[in-house]
């Protein structure tokens, strides 16, 4: 006699979530959203479309659970830090590098901001802050602003590559010398300052940009207790959460 429930799926005993995310990471890499169906992804799987959704209950499902592994790990990396700046400064640059290796995640963490990818976020940089000494009804203010501008920064420069490619420039520093090109013919009165950064542009190191506004936002911090932050060295470290 036949059966109805979802258990007789083709391939649904021998596909795991697991498998499917990992699947998806890479078409989404690939081909970005746009490219992720389930049509898709059961080819890549050699598998039937019944069986995936054994294990994913739609693609906003799916999408939530693709970046939530890219978080997730990053996360992981960053608790290695010894100090609780060492820590914040970690989880900055996971999510640099892994918005930057994986550029659809931008995208998803600002469509879905209460889910969990942006909630682990949320919860390794406010342990961090609170373990600096920020008073209680600072912390959501000096956390929120650390997110935010990790969050932005980054998708930001993942966009930027992004652009050059579409308008094949090819590198970043083809990007770069264009953006200093058009500046270099601004009005020499009005965007005098604008101007005099063409140079600078073209050698700066994102990386390295990112990471030192970081360290002025900490900066800031450190005066809603009352003095300047402790150097890496001398911060609290607590326990890996």
């Amino acid at each position: 006699m036949a059966t109805t429930t979802r258990r007789t799926q083709r391939g649904a005993p021998s596909l795991s979530r697991e498998r499917i995310v990992e699947a998806s990471i890479a078409l989404l890499d690939e081909k970005g959203e746009e490219g992720l169906t389930f049509r898709a992804l059961a080819h890549a799987l050699a598998t039937g479309a019944g069986a995936i959704y054994w294990h994913i209950a739609d693609k906003d499902d799916l999408l939530d659970a693709a970046c939530d592994a890219i978080v997730a790990a990053a996360m992981a990396g960053a608790a290695r830090g010894a100090t609780a700046r060492a820590r914040i400064r970690a989880v900055g640059l996971g999510m640099f590098d892994a918005i930057d290796a994986h550029p659809w995640v931008g995208t998803e963490l600002a469509r879905s901001p209460a889910k969990m990818p942006t909630v682990r976020i949320l919860e390794a940089l406010g342990r961090q802050v609170r373990a600096l000494g920020v008073p209680e009804h600072a912390l959501w203010m000096a956390t929120s602003t650390l997110l935010n501008y990790i969050l932005g920064l980054a998708s930001q420069n993942a966009a930027n590559r992004r652009l050059a490619r579409e308008r094949g420039l090819g590198s970043r520093d083809g990007y770069l010398d264009s953006v200093a090109a058009m500046w270099a013919r601004l009005d020499a009165q009005d965007y005098a300052f604008t101007r005099s950064m063409g140079t600078q542009l073209r050698a700066h190191d994102d990386r390295d940009d990112f990471l030192a506004g970081i360290d002025l936002i900490l900066d800031g911090i450190g005066l809603l207790r009352g003095g300047a932050t402790p150097p890496p060295e001398t911060a609290p470290a607590p326990p890996p959460a």
